[in-house]
Protein backbone atom coordinates (compact mmCIF):
# COMPACT_ATOMS: atom_id res chain seq x y z
CA UNK A 1 0.00 0.00 0.00
CA UNK A 2 2.88 2.24 0.75
CA UNK A 3 4.32 2.02 -2.64
CA UNK A 4 1.45 2.39 -4.17
CA UNK A 5 0.55 5.98 -2.38
CA UNK A 6 4.48 6.76 -3.12
CA UNK A 7 4.23 6.39 -6.83
CA UNK A 8 0.61 8.00 -6.47
CA UNK A 9 2.27 11.00 -4.54
CA UNK A 10 4.92 11.61 -6.87
CA UNK A 11 2.61 11.01 -10.33
CA UNK A 12 0.85 14.22 -8.66
CA UNK A 13 3.66 16.13 -8.60
CA UNK A 14 4.45 15.15 -12.20
CA UNK A 15 7.39 12.43 -11.84
CA UNK A 16 6.38 9.06 -13.84
CA UNK A 17 6.68 6.24 -11.91
CA UNK A 18 9.79 5.19 -14.47
CA UNK A 19 11.69 7.88 -12.45
CA UNK A 20 10.96 6.64 -8.87
CA UNK A 21 13.10 4.45 -6.96
CA UNK A 22 11.87 2.79 -3.96
CA UNK A 23 14.49 0.66 -1.42
CA UNK A 24 12.42 -1.56 0.50
CA UNK A 25 15.15 -2.71 2.86
CA UNK A 26 14.58 -4.77 5.90
CA UNK A 27 17.53 -3.30 7.56
CA UNK A 28 15.83 0.12 6.85
CA UNK A 29 12.21 -0.16 8.31
CA UNK A 30 10.26 3.41 8.14
CA UNK A 31 9.80 3.75 12.27
CA UNK A 32 10.36 7.25 13.49
CA UNK A 33 12.33 5.25 16.20
CA UNK A 34 15.02 3.14 14.32
CA UNK A 35 18.15 4.89 13.58
CA UNK A 36 19.20 3.05 10.19
CA UNK A 37 22.09 1.82 9.83
CA UNK A 38 24.83 4.88 8.18
CA UNK A 39 27.23 2.52 6.25
CA UNK A 40 24.10 0.44 4.38
CA UNK A 41 22.48 3.95 4.29
CA UNK A 42 25.51 5.34 2.69
CA UNK A 43 25.86 2.57 0.30
CA UNK A 44 22.54 2.78 -1.35
CA UNK A 45 22.38 6.20 -1.82
CA UNK A 46 25.88 6.40 -3.51
CA UNK A 47 25.11 3.81 -5.91
CA UNK A 48 21.65 5.94 -7.12
CA UNK A 49 24.12 9.12 -7.06
CA UNK A 50 26.38 7.64 -9.35
CA UNK A 51 23.79 5.32 -11.38
CA UNK A 52 21.34 8.21 -11.80
CA UNK A 53 24.41 10.88 -12.55
CA UNK A 54 22.69 12.95 -10.19
CA UNK A 55 24.31 16.35 -9.08
CA UNK A 56 21.78 17.70 -6.42
CA UNK A 57 20.82 15.97 -3.52
CA UNK A 58 18.25 17.56 -1.35
CA UNK A 59 17.42 15.66 2.30
CA UNK A 60 16.93 17.04 5.49
CA UNK A 61 19.44 18.72 8.03
CA UNK A 62 20.73 17.46 11.42
CA UNK A 63 17.79 17.58 13.27
CA UNK A 64 15.23 16.14 10.26
CA UNK A 65 13.04 18.49 10.25
CA UNK A 66 10.84 16.72 12.81
CA UNK A 67 12.75 14.62 14.51
CA UNK A 68 12.08 11.60 12.38
CA UNK A 69 15.03 9.54 13.35
CA UNK A 70 14.98 7.91 9.84
CA UNK A 71 15.20 11.30 8.14
CA UNK A 72 17.97 11.93 10.55
CA UNK A 73 19.66 9.15 9.59
CA UNK A 74 19.52 9.89 6.23
CA UNK A 75 21.16 13.39 6.61
CA UNK A 76 24.04 11.49 8.50
CA UNK A 77 24.76 9.05 5.59
CA UNK A 78 25.00 11.81 3.19
CA UNK A 79 27.57 14.04 5.73
CA UNK A 80 29.18 11.10 5.52
CA UNK A 81 29.62 10.75 2.15
CA UNK A 82 30.20 15.05 1.73
CA UNK A 83 32.85 14.70 4.28
CA UNK A 84 34.71 11.56 3.32
CA UNK A 85 34.96 13.32 -0.33
CA UNK A 86 33.09 10.01 -1.93
CA UNK A 87 30.55 11.90 -3.82
CA UNK A 88 30.89 12.64 -7.50
CA UNK A 89 32.79 15.32 -8.10
CA UNK A 90 30.20 18.69 -8.84
CA UNK A 91 27.24 16.61 -7.02
CA UNK A 92 25.60 19.16 -4.65
CA UNK A 93 23.79 18.90 -1.38
CA UNK A 94 21.01 21.18 -0.23
CA UNK A 95 19.79 19.95 3.42
CA UNK A 96 15.90 21.46 4.11
CA UNK A 97 16.48 23.90 7.28
CA UNK A 98 14.52 22.50 10.53
CA UNK A 99 12.19 25.63 12.24
CA UNK A 100 10.96 25.35 15.89
CA UNK A 101 7.77 24.21 16.32
CA UNK A 102 6.19 28.00 16.38
CA UNK A 103 7.54 28.80 13.01
CA UNK A 104 6.68 25.59 11.40
CA UNK A 105 3.13 25.93 11.97
CA UNK A 106 2.49 29.38 10.80
CA UNK A 107 1.97 29.22 7.24
CA UNK A 108 3.02 32.24 5.61
CA UNK A 109 3.84 34.08 8.37
CA UNK A 110 7.13 32.50 8.68
CA UNK A 111 8.08 34.61 5.58
CA UNK A 112 9.80 37.40 6.69
CA UNK A 113 11.77 35.07 9.49
CA UNK A 114 12.59 32.79 6.76
CA UNK A 115 13.97 35.81 4.41
CA UNK A 116 15.72 37.45 7.62
CA UNK A 117 17.64 34.02 8.19
CA UNK A 118 19.29 34.34 4.93
CA UNK A 119 19.33 30.44 3.45
CA UNK A 120 21.42 29.57 0.50
CA UNK A 121 17.75 28.87 -1.08
CA UNK A 122 14.51 30.46 -0.33
CA UNK A 123 11.50 28.35 -2.23
CA UNK A 124 8.26 29.91 -1.91
CA UNK A 125 5.50 27.88 -3.11
CA UNK A 126 2.55 29.45 -5.46
CA UNK A 127 -1.03 28.74 -4.82
CA UNK A 128 -1.60 26.32 -7.42
CA UNK A 129 2.18 24.85 -6.07
CA UNK A 130 0.57 24.10 -2.98
CA UNK A 131 -2.19 22.74 -4.29
CA UNK A 132 -0.22 19.92 -5.97
CA UNK A 133 1.84 19.46 -3.17
CA UNK A 134 -1.60 19.37 -0.76
CA UNK A 135 -3.04 16.29 -3.89
CA UNK A 136 0.54 14.55 -3.06
CA UNK A 137 0.29 14.63 0.33
CA UNK A 138 -3.32 13.63 0.26
CA UNK A 139 -2.26 10.00 -1.81
CA UNK A 140 -0.40 8.79 1.05
CA UNK A 141 -3.91 7.91 2.73
CA UNK A 142 -2.42 5.27 5.42
CA UNK A 143 -0.29 8.04 6.50
CA UNK A 144 -2.98 11.14 6.93
CA UNK A 145 -3.93 11.02 10.71
CA UNK A 146 -5.47 13.99 12.22
CA UNK A 147 -2.21 15.82 12.53
CA UNK A 148 -1.39 15.56 8.94
CA UNK A 149 -4.41 17.57 7.87
CA UNK A 150 -3.30 19.94 10.03
CA UNK A 151 0.43 20.19 8.82
CA UNK A 152 -1.25 20.27 5.43
CA UNK A 153 -2.73 24.11 6.24
CA UNK A 154 -0.63 25.28 8.70
CA UNK A 155 2.94 24.18 8.05
CA UNK A 156 5.50 26.51 6.46
CA UNK A 157 6.63 23.76 4.87
CA UNK A 158 3.64 23.14 2.35
CA UNK A 159 4.58 27.14 1.55
CA UNK A 160 7.78 27.98 2.12
CA UNK A 161 11.35 26.05 2.27
CA UNK A 162 14.77 27.70 2.93
CA UNK A 163 17.74 25.42 2.07
CA UNK A 164 21.36 25.51 2.79
CA UNK A 165 24.47 24.20 1.09
CA UNK A 166 26.22 21.27 2.62
CA UNK A 167 29.84 22.25 3.10
CA UNK A 168 32.50 21.01 4.85
CA UNK A 169 33.18 21.91 8.44
CA UNK A 170 36.74 22.59 7.58
CA UNK A 171 35.88 24.98 4.58
CA UNK A 172 33.20 26.81 7.10
CA UNK A 173 35.96 27.66 9.55
CA UNK A 174 38.31 29.36 6.71
CA UNK A 175 35.91 31.30 5.25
Amino acid sequence: MRKRELVQSCAALGIAPSDVTLIDHSDLPDSPTVKWDERLLSSLILHHIKEKNVDLVITFDESGVSGHSNHISLYRAIRSLHSSGQLPEGCSVLLLESVNIFRKYISVLDLPLSRFSGPDVLVISSGSQYQQGKEAMQQHQSQLLWFRHVYLFFSRYMMINSLNFLHDKKVEKES
